[in-house]
Parts: C-alpha cells; sequence; structure tokens
C-alpha cells in the first residue's frame, strides 16, 4: 500500500498505526505548498483532488481520504495488532476520540494557531474557545494509561497532534499534567519514537528547501 503524507503532519498518525502493525508501506512524501509528489514530481491532486494528507492506497487499489477513516481502516487491515476495538460500545468509544480529536483539536485548536496566515485575532479566539478541550482530555486521562483499555489508533492520532506543541508556544503542554506524562509515556514507544525521528528529519528538510526557494 502508498501512503501519502508531509512530515510531522497528521499522516504520521497512520505511520505510527503502520509501524504497529509491522506492516509493509511505500511512504510517498508530498510536499505541501506545490501539492507535488517529491518521489517523482507527479501531481498529488491526481491522487487526491483535495490535496490533503494522509491518503493511503490500498494493495487492492482503492484510494482512501480522512485521517479517521485511514486509521480505522488500518486497524480493521491488520486485526493482530489490536489497533482497533471489536464491535459494539468499544468500537462506538474509538469513534467519538477519533472525532473528537479530528474536530475539537487537530481543526478548532490546532490548525488555527498553525496557520502562519492565521490573523493573531482568529488565534487568540481559537485558543479563548478551545484550550478547554485540552482541560477534558486532562481529566479524562487521570489514571489511565491509553484512550481506552489498551493501545489503539485514537492513541496514534492523539499523539500525533499533541506533538504539535512544540511548534505552539502559547499552547504550554506543562498547565495539562496528565496528558504532558502521557505524551512523554508515549513517545517513548517504539513505532512512535521511530516515526517522529524520521519525519523530524523529512521535517527539517522541508524547511531547508522553503528557505532556499524563497
Amino acid at each position: 500500500m502508498d501512503l501519502y503524507f508531509s512530515p510531522l503532519a497528521c499522516s504520521m498518525a497512520t505511520r505510527v498505526a503502520l509501524y504497529e502493525a509491522g506492516a509493509e508501506a511505500n511512504y510517498l512524501e508530498v510536499d505541501s505548498p506545490t501539492k507535488t509528489v517529491l518521489k517523482d514530481g507527479s501531481d498529488f491532486r491526481a491522487v487526491n483532488p483535495i490535496g490533503l494528507v494522509p491518503t493511503l492506497r490500498t494493495d487492492e487499489g482503492m484510494v482512501l481520504t480522512e485521517n479517521a477513516a485511514i486509521l480505522q481502516y488500518v486497524a480493521d487491515r491488520f486485526p493482530q495488532s489490536h489497533l482497533g476495538t471489536a464491535s459494539g460500545i468499544d468500537r462506538t468509544r474509538l469513534h467519538q476520540w477519533l472525532c473528537f480529536i479530528g474536530t475539537e483539536l487537530h481543526k478548532g485548536l490546532f490548525i488555527p494557531v498553525l496557520d502562519r496566515k492565521s490573523p493573531q485575532e482568529s488565534k487568540a479566539y481559537a485558543l479563548e474557545k478551545n484550550l478547554s478541550r485540552l482541560d477534558y482530555v486532562e481529566n479524562y486521562l487521570k489514571g489511565r494509561e491509553f484512550l481506552l483499555d489498551h493501545f489503539t489508533v485514537a492513541d496514534a492520532y492523539l499523539v500525533t497532534v499533541i506533538n504539535w506543541t512544540m511548534a505552539t508556544p502559547p499552547i504550554e503542554l506543562a498547565k495539562w499534567p496528565n496528558l504532558k506524562a502521557y505524551y512523554e509515556r508515549l513517545k517513548q514507544r517504539p513505532s512512535i519514537a521511530k516515526a517522529i525521528a524520521e519525519e523530524f528529519g523529512l521535517y527539517k528538510a522541508e524547511q531547508a528547501r522553503r528557505k532556499a526557494a524563497a
């Protein structure tokens, strides 16, 4: 299968999940500003017209988009990894967390703060309105190792999003000690440590390209 990704973007959650599953995949980096696939110079929008990562092409040739859907596909494709849950209420709780992370944290809080073109007023509004979402996660994680009763794709997604705090100074993780402990603990997990190290190196190379092109 082919995973189209950009360094340290939300697509890193799928990389973590694939590493957890021990799955083979081709990792195809997409240059965000130009929507170019770096390996062959092709237009990524020919694969995903919206131009957003992650995008996954399955072994059968089906193209999947949207982070939550791709993560659930990986969990179902590799059940031996236990990245998902059984059907019933546990599956619903997994969906609940994937939706919460995607809407309340990823899009609601972090994207406005990370967007270089976003006005300061918009950033301030996003912080004022949505920091309470981190309060919710902080309280929930008290006494818990994972979001559910074992490591799932929801944890892969949450760690990926919380990793962005290194680029968002107004969001100081020390204010949420349970969340900080969760993040620091899971960063040591082999799949996550490997993904962060690899993608951080690619991110630095990406920044160097942008600086050279400016």
